[in-house]
């Protein structure tokens, strides 16, 4: 990201604040969810919001923002990537840098239950919301959704998700929920990535809401994803996460793909901060899989 480019950015948002709204309303917006492929591949940037800036070791890799657009925009110029994920933040940069035109947009609405926190569970609604959403133009929003059966406070983060699928589904937007079984080790919060785990994160969110009918599920790779996709009917994306070999990873996405209602990927710190450095190069090694 040129230092031009950033410097503008910042004036805008000091002198001109309203230029976020009309490049939402000037954005040409995208024809539909999926790409020409029949799947969608969208990058996710929600991390920061929920102070979640490490990865490849490195622990402040997402803290630079004018870096992040820089592999953002990097991402969204490949007319296989035909979507991005992200907080209202790094929206209204993306808007006003003009790199969502034809492109589907997720706006990431709670990032509450922050990284390492002793509340970390306690995902609350602190992000963009349903009438923002459409406000903006924006194609659906997203939400983390971790359930611990040893913490009270996964009961209140699952009522609100409810509460936003219904808000989302009221505009005819995509509820995209993430769900994981979760659980402290050490003082931690861990995801369990068993294929057992996945259903019962599968069935427990699919019923989240008085209706189904926008809902999509965001869910990682478990060993067996055949078991997961049959586990609902609802459309499904496959997540990225931390990746330590992104080959072996594309292979079993490329097999996730093949089932019938996993309609694409959300991927986002394993192709935006690649080992080698190329994030095109990346984002086009996912995009052959579409």
């Amino acid at each position: 990201m040129r230092r031009d480019q950033l410097a503008e950015l910042a004036r805008t948002r000091l002198t001109d604040p309203g230029a976020i709204r009309k490049a939402a309303e000037a954005r040409p917006r995208a024809t539909g969810p999926v790409g020409p492929s029949g799947k969608c591949f969208v990058i996710a940037a929600d991390h920061p919001a929920r102070g979640a800036l490490a990865t490849g070791g490195d622990p402040l890799a997402m803290a630079d923002r004018g870096d992040l657009l820089d592999r953002l925009t990097t991402a969204l110029e490949n007319p296989g990537c035909n979507g991005v994920l992200a907080t209202a933040d790094i929206l209204d940069d993306l808007l006003l840098l003009g790199a969502l035109d034809g492109k589907t947009v997720f706006g990431s609405m709670n990032r509450g239950g922050l990284a390492g926190a002793a509340f970390e569970i306690d995902d609350r609604f602190t992000g963009i919301d349903a009438d923002a959403i459409a406000r903006m133009g924006f194609d659906g929003g997203k939400m983390l959704t971790r359930i611990d059966y040893g913490d009270d406070r996964t009961a209140p983060t699952l009522e609100a998700t409810a509460r936003a699928v219904d808000a989302l589904a009221a505009q005819g937007l995509i509820a995209m929920v993430e769900p994981f079984i979760s659980r402290r080790e050490g003082g931690k919060v861990v995801n369990d990535l068993s294929t057992e785990a996945v259903v019962t994160s599968v069935a427990i969110a699919s019923g989240l809401g008085s209706t189904s009918a926008y809902t999509w599920l965001k869910l990682p790779t478990a060993p067996d994803m055949a078991r997961v996709a049959a586990a609902s009917t609802l459309p499904m994306v496959v997540l990225g996460g931390e990746v330590a070999d992104l080959a072996a990873q594309r292979e079993s996405w490329g097999r996730s793909l093949e089932l019938p209602n996993v309609v694409g990927l959300t991927v986002g710190r394993s192709l935006l901060y690649p080992a080698d450095g190329d994030v095109a190069g990346a984002v086009e090694a996912v995009v052959s899989l579409l």
